[in-house]
């Protein structure tokens, strides 16, 4: 049985074995457990019931992060998503008075749209449509992200009214400890210590314990709060008008926040073939709508591929087994979710740093003295972290290269669908504009 799973995982192919998948996987649900409190929080202010939303929020990255590893067999975990969220309670809800369960059933619809676009492949053609060159730039964009929440959470950046970010307070204790966690996962790397990452994790951890900087507030949850928001989603009033609109946004953000976050994972992992292609994709795509799907039917946002998987990829994770353990934890979670914040931002922050650092080797990969290769990657690049939006980074970046290939005369008839593809984003921006 064992060598059947190493086989179907194809574990010497990919040069890994059981103890750095399971670690890996480990690492990945460390830096990612946080939406166990955060997403709770966020969907709450809707009028949704606390523990309901905790225990569906780990019911869903369980099941996403576990189809996605057994079908698509890559170590990509999924979680309802950051920016998603926000949208979902802040913009729908609240702005836009709808209730939470038209607005799950919203989420439904979108992830139906998903699963019909995956099926006749029209999904597969967008991201084929993309220049590799910006896969590349959407891989470096991603690292500077991560790295940004990282230094955020660690209290090196915060805001500035004047310059809108600064320098934060490196004489706070938990910015010095996330400092000294970055110098030991550091030395740990440059040594090849295995789990070097994970290891710097719980090592921070333990310290922050030992100097009383973790403010630990258990969270409800648990199977048996779930049926208050467990398929209570109203389709029928997400079909009405003025919410048609609600689900397109969901749709497309979540289409190019996934597609950006599938090629900086594989791209970090070295998954993707010579040819630029993904393998799987197909399977990839269908377990991310299907996650989304589920999402709503148990009461929670879309869900969504996240870079934090970078974290595991990092620490060695390439198979599926890596997602699988992680879908794993956040199930166990569910029973365990008043124990879940027991790790600090403190401690996740600098795995964050590492891992966004070197994610920044792939714009290697771009000839920088070509401008019109240049420009649109450098957009691509830099808005991600600064928009803080994944989508928005990469729209920019297809817009100014399907504008610089027309005003330089290389248009060609079959990037017919990257010119739609900036279209698209193009009306997306000026929409977001006016509104």
């Amino acid at each position: 049985m064992r060598e059947r799973l190493e086989s179907y995982f194809e574990f010497a192919r990919l040069g890994t074995n059981w103890r750095t998948e399971i670690l890996a996987g480990v690492t990945t649900f460390l830096t990612m457990a946080y939406i166990v409190l955060v997403n709770p929080a966020i969907l709450s202010a809707t009028g949704m019931p606390l523990a309901a939303v905790t225990a569906a929020t780990c019911l869903s990255a369980a099941f996403g992060s576990i189809l996605m590893g057994a079908v698509a067999r890559y170590p990509i975990a999924l979680a309802p998503g950051m920016g998603l969220n926000a949208y979902f309670t802040y913009s729908v809800c609240l702005k836009m008075h709808i209730p939470w369960q038209t607005a799950l059933g919203a989420v439904f619809l979108s992830g139906v749209l998903f699963l019909a676009l995956t099926a006749a492949g029209i999904r597969q053609m967008i991201l084929r449509a993309i220049p590799h060159e910006l896969y590349a730039a959407v891989a470096g964009g991603i690292g500077l992200f991560i790295a940004f929440i990282g230094f955020r959470n660690a209290g090196l950046v915060v805001g500035d009214s004047a310059t809108l970010v600064s320098l934060g307070n490196i004489r706070n204790p938990a910015t010095a400890l996330a400092l000294f966690g970055l110098i030991l996962m550091v030395a740990l790397e440059v040594k090849k210590v295995r789990a070097a990452i994970l290891l710097g994790v719980l090592a921070t951890t333990g310290l922050a314990w030992c100097f009383g900087l973790v403010h630990w507030v258990p969270a409800a949850g648990g199977f048996q709060a779930l049926g208050a928001t467990a398929f209570k989603l109203d389709i029928r009033g997400a079909l009405g008008k003025g919410v048609l609109e609600i689900i397109f946004v969901f749709f497309f953000v979540d289409l190019f926040d996934n597609l950006g976050t599938l090629v900086a994972v594989t791209k970090r992992a070295g998954l993707i073939a010579a040819d630029n292609t993904i393998p799987r994709l197909s399977r990839i795509l269908f377990a991310d709508a299907t996650a989304t799907i589920f999402g709503s039917l148990t009461g929670t946002s879309t869900v969504t591929s996240y870079v934090e998987s970078t974290a595991g990829v990092a620490a060695g994770g390439r198979s599926g087994v890596t997602a699988i353990v992680t879908g794993l934890l956040f199930l166990g979670a569910i029973g365990t979710a008043p124990f879940v914040g027991i790790v600090p931002p403190a401690a996740t922050a600098p795995a964050l740093i590492l891992v966004g650092s070197m994610m920044l080797a792939t714009i290697s990969e771009i000839p920088w003295r070509e401008p019109l290769i240049a420009v649109p990657a450098f957009l691509t690049l830099v808005l991600i972290p600064l928009t803080y939006s994944i989508a928005n980074g990469l729209g920019f970046g297809i817009i100014s290269w399907a504008v610089l290939q027309l005003a330089t005369g290389r248009f060609r008839r079959q990037d017919w669908l990257l010119y739609v593809l900036a279209a698209l984003f193009l009306t997306r921006f000026i929409y977001l504009g006016a509104s």
